[in-house]
């Protein structure tokens, strides 16, 4: 055991590992006996792959680059395939992420054809949640079309693209299934019987989380969706999820008592002080599905989520035993079999398929691999802290580990906060080899659920009502100072960190606090009155109206509590991360933050990257960020850790 300074100690967990080890499997599915699901390849340019299991237990990449199967729907995107068994083989139907088509796919029958036209209008039209109809030769999707160039001139609407290619140059062969009624739409499921469809909608300025409503229509002969009604939801009732139980009835996740539970029919399945459900940020997101058995397959929990059956009759949840201690929101089942993602503090995110007869859950893809000693791994552990007004906050602690080091006697180590996005969402306690990468050099890491994330009900959510940049500031804040206060970490050592929302929270940490020596902010929003009034996109153009309250109100509220407006505020050395083709926090948010602080002295580096958008997704991006955020916390800590490029800072 050797004893050197926090900050370091050296780690075989370095930046190329930490970053081919980003991303998780997704959209997961059954074609015929098979599996398939989405993954990421870091050092093929940041694509997604579809990948298949065969019977045999082979997983082969459906797709060669440069496909990338991604959607843009709504920015954050949403289901982005499908796939029907045939005999000749499977057909695929999927949206390639450059062009944003629809194309259709044989695997081993030649190219893909395109089923869906290009637009130059705007950002084109895109597509998201595809349902395979063979019967109809159909394939049932949500299209997001752009009637202007600017960002919110577009409308949403479920269609039908015909499946042999008489669309691919023709927009008006696409065939709308109902009128644009509402702003925001997801794919419509089909009752058993093919006679109803049900989806959700919602419209500006809610989110889905705040208020959705739940349509059924009836499907006539032609195959269009009509005289719809709203059966459940409302402006303060979040429904997230809808599917068909194979009874007819019909299941939902709901809100209403402040919590996601199921309801059948409007009645209650499993009432619970926990969630079966979750923010909608990308369309197909599923948190349950029935099974044929009149089971349901449930993700649920409360701070985080396990796999678990439901019994409708009971009410009974039987967890699936394994040591997954964190599902995602996407699961699939095929007779008595289902596939879920899990993963635990211990392991990445994995497919995991439990069989429902012998209560068996074992990995059947994308299985971790210790990539280094987990020796090396955090040990990490969920805490509640008590902030202002003595409300609860909740956070993920991942002290400094290193199986060969320790630190010298009396020497507290740095510790950096760290802010997830959304904000309405929340951190998940899995192995990150980003946390690794410091952790295991001596460096704390403190991720925290702050006061408007997701997992702890709907009161919890909704700390954050007109009170970003506030309440999010201030839990994050009496975090860091209830480990310094404690002797957990150093005082005069910690720093602020996040992406997205959590870059807003960092920044704003840095321009209204002094608890932080120096901060990280990636992609960030940083002035909110332009944010606000046509610098985003459309999904979240209205976002900030519950975050911070109506413009034409409140405006000095949007001056009051932007970083780039309070920018002489900031002294603490930082370092800015920006995508050069991010159209949710676009990079003139960073400028004009820069524009204000030049000349005033305060060390600090912008690093901007030509093809990423919101969140980094190639490998040499990721591995220059996290050598430039490191080397930040040694020049402002005064460590040394070894073989780390020193980040240039300028004044």
């Amino acid at each position: 055991m050797q004893t050197l300074a926090y900050g370091s100690w050296p780690s075989p967990v370095d930046a190329a590992l930490a970053a081919a080890h980003d991303g998780r499997p997704d959209d997961v599915g059954f074609v015929g006996d098979e599996v398939w699901w989405t993954a990421p390849r870091p050092a093929e340019g940041g694509r997604r792959t579809l990948v298949r299991r065969r019977p045999d237990g082979v997983e082969e990449s459906v797709l060669p680059a440069p496909w990338n199967v991604r959607s843009r729907v709504i920015e954050y995107g949403g289901r982005p395939w499908a796939a029907h068994p045939g005999d000749a083989g499977p057909l695929l139907v999927f949206v390639n992420f450059a062009d944003q088509r629809l194309y259709a796919y044989e695997p081993g029958g030649g190219e893909p054809r395109p089923l869906t036209p290009v637009s130059t209008v705007g950002g084109g039209l895109r597509w998201a949640e595809p349902e395979l109809r063979p019967e109809r030769g159909e394939v049932w999707c949500v299209l997001e079309e752009f009637t202007g160039d600017g960002p919110t001139d577009l409308r949403r609407v479920p269609v039908a693209v015909p499946l042999d290619g008489s669309a691919a140059d023709d927009r008006g062969a696409v065939r709308e299934l109902t009128g644009a009624r509402h702003r925001f739409v997801t794919g419509p499921r089909l009752s058993p019987d093919g006679r109803r469809a049900a989806w959700l909608a919602w419209d500006h300025p809610r989110m889905p989380w705040d208020g959705t409503e739940l349509i059924v229509a009836e499907v006539t002969g032609d195959g269009v969706l009509r005289d719809g009604r709203t059966v459940a939801g409302g402006p303060e009732e979040s429904i997230a999820q809808v599917e068909w139980a194979p009874d007819g009835t019909l299941l939902y996740a709901s809100d209403r008592t402040g919590w996601w539970n199921l309801y059948r029919d409007g009645q209650p399945l499993c009432a619970r002080e926990e969630e079966f459900g979750g923010p909608l940020w990308k369309l197909g997101q599923r948190w349950f599905t029935p099974l044929d058995s009149g089971l349901v397959a449930v993700v649920h929990g409360r701070g985080a989520t396990a796999l678990g059956i439901l019994d409708p009759a009971t009410g009974e949840v039987v967890d699936a035993a394994g040591p997954w201690t964190e599902f995602a929101a996407t699961l699939a089942a095929h007779g008595e079999r289902i596939v879920a993602v899990g993963a635990s503090p211990r392991t990445s995110y994995e497919v995991v398929e439990l069989d429902t007869r012998t209560g068996r859950a074992r990995v059947i893809g994308a299985p971790h691999h210790d990539a280094v000693d987990p020796a090396y791994y955090p040990e990490p552990r969920t805490r509640t802290f008590t902030g202002p007004a003595g409300r609860e906050i909740h956070a993920h602690l991942h002290p400094p580990h290193h199986p060969g080091c320790r630190a010298p006697d009396g020497e507290r180590p740095p510790y950096v906060i760290w802010a997830h996005g959304g904000p309405t969402s929340r951190s998940p306690l899995v192995l990150d080899l980003e946390i690794a990468y410091f952790t295991s050099r001596g460096i704390g890491v403190a991720e925290v659920n702050y006061g408007g994330s997701t997992g702890h009900g709907r009161e919890y959510r909704n700390r954050l009502r007109e009170q970003w940049g506030v309440v999010d500031v201030e839990d994050c804040a009496a975090v860091a100072l209830a480990l310094a206060d404690e002797g957990t970490a150093d005082r005069e050592r910690l720093a602020v960190r996040g992406g997205s929302a959590g870059g807003w929270t960092a920044a704003a940490s840095l321009a209204t606090t002094d608890v932080y020596a120096c901060g990280t902010v990636i992609y960030p929003i940083l002035d909110l009155t332009g944010w606000g009034t046509g610098e985003t996109h459309d999904f979240e153009s209205r976002y900030l109206e519950s975050l911070i309250g109506p413009y034409a109100e409140v405006p000095a509220r949007y001056a009051e509590r932007s970083p780039a407006e309070h920018a002489d505020r900031v002294t603490a050395p930082f370092l800015l991360l920006q995508g050069l083709d991010d159209v949710i926090c676009p990079p003139v948010q960073c400028e004009r933050f820069l524009a204000r602080i030049a000349g005033r002295g305060v060390p600090h580096a912008y690093l901007a990257f030509e093809g990423e958008g919101h969140g980094f997704r190639r490998a040499d991006t990721m591995v220059r960020a996290l050598e430039a955020e490191l080397s930040l916390y040694a020049q402002v800590f005064g460590l040394t850790p070894p073989d780390v490029p020193t980040l240039e800072l300028t004044r």
